[in-house]
């Protein structure tokens, strides 16, 4: 909570600068939302529960410079129960986002707790460096990272990155390690107008703490970890899209190299309304030496959108195991009626739930169910 204190210290002191004759706002909305899941393959197949997400913004601009400041909190209840056999419940809240933000015509700035992702895949993402966002969640929810983010955007379109992250001693997506808590995380991104589209470059060094690393290998308290990434978009006619990352730490065993590669395509036929498709491609590989592989995996992921009118929509999404030979599949039909989304989901997975990067936060998509949602934003 100390980051958090130093958040509101500094968002004070910068308030109390202000000059009178500044335009601001002050906004307060939010999101409820209320779910329940009938999955029979769980210990407890029947579950529930409630979300609230509540959110303020502060808006303080002159001309063309800004501050503005977000803080949310993510709260949350939740039962589960097996028929005249078993019952439980917890309840959580913790802070969602709370950032400041200084900016001006081609540059912002942003202290705090805060998403950040980037990259052009949209399923299966090697880039998926900061976030955990499941493209079949229906809130897209992921929590953020505690750091400072500047942004730099050129006349040309090109834009660069540079980023200090507070060191977590949890693994993030794609990591098998935490930080060391002493060594603060860095590092940067670039973007580059290349034809019709873009090349992204990122950067990303760490020192982890491998002491609790899951896979039994080499333990120390200091490991330098570096990252590398690539991706390119462009518009074909179909877009295409590629994102891949090397990731290399110090003798850790079948961990030490680290391959991520997913190219990427979507096209919208011209069917009733338009039906759209997207399609990826990961293939993922470790080994003591690059591109000397000893463990690899592949995952294809499919999805088809179509909307049936202004207010409604079905979609599905199906991904496939090459190496387990395994399916899993998903069916969302959505809803708008004002300011409320009604939402029906449909799986079908294996129990054991091998998709890499995605798992829920309580797994309710393992093996087969359905699940209603409503979301009410305000």
């Amino acid at each position: 909570m100390h980051r958090l204190a130093l958040i509101t210290i500094l968002t004070v002191s910068l308030l109390k600068g202000a000059a009178a004759q500044h335009r601001d706002s002050l906004i307060f909305g939010g999101q409820a939302s209320a779910w329940i899941n009938f999955n029979p393959d769980q210990k407890l197949s029947l579950n529930s529960g409630v979300r609230y997400i509540p959110q303020l913004n502060y808006e303080l601009s002159s001309g063309n410079r800004k501050f503005d400041v977000e803080f949310s909190l993510n709260l949350n209840a939740n039962t589960g129960i097996r028929p005249f056999d078993s019952l439980t419940g917890n309840a959580a809240g913790k802070p969602y986002r709370a950032w400041l933000r200084y900016s001006g015509r081609q540059f912002e700035v942003r202290l705090g707790l805060q998403k950040i992702n980037f990259g052009s895949a949209q399923m299966l993402r090697p880039l998926m460096w900061f976030d955990q966002v499941d493209p079949r969640d229906p809130l897209q929810l992921t929590d953020g990272v505690w750091g400072l983010l500047g942004r730099y955007y050129f006349l040309n379109n090109a834009n660069i990155w540079l980023w200090v992250l507070y060191p977590s001693d949890k693994p993030k997506t794609w990591e098998f390690t935490g930080t060391n808590a002493k060594i603060p995380e860095a590092g940067g991104r670039l973007q580059l107008p290349v034809f019709s589209g873009e090349i992204g470059l990122s950067y990303h060094h760490r020192i982890t703490d491998t002491r609790e690393n899951p896979a039994g290998f080499r333990q120390v308290a200091r490991m330098p970890e570096n990252r590398i990434g690539i991706d390119g978009r462009w518009d074909a006619g179909a877009g295409l899209w590629f994102e891949a990352t090397h990731t290399g730490l110090h003798d850790f065993g079948e961990l030490t190299q680290q391959d991520l590669l997913t190219l990427g395509m979507d096209y919208t036929f011209g069917i009733g309304n338009g039906l759209n498709i997207i399609a990826e491609n990961l293939i993922a590989a470790t080994g003591e030496k690059a591109f000397r592989y000893k463990n690899s995996l592949a995952f294809t992921g499919v999805t088809l959108s179509y909307p049936l009118s202004i207010t409604g929509n079905i979609s599905t999404i199906v991904y496939f195991d090459w190496e387990n030979r395994n399916a899993y599949s998903f069916v969302n039909y959505k809803k708008l009626v004002g300011a409320f989304q009604f939402y029906l989901m449909a799986y079908y997975n294996p129990e054991t739930y091998l998709i890499p990067a995605q798992a829920s936060e309580n797994n309710y998509f393992a093996g087969k169910g359905i699940q209603i949602m409503m979301v009410y934003t305000h």
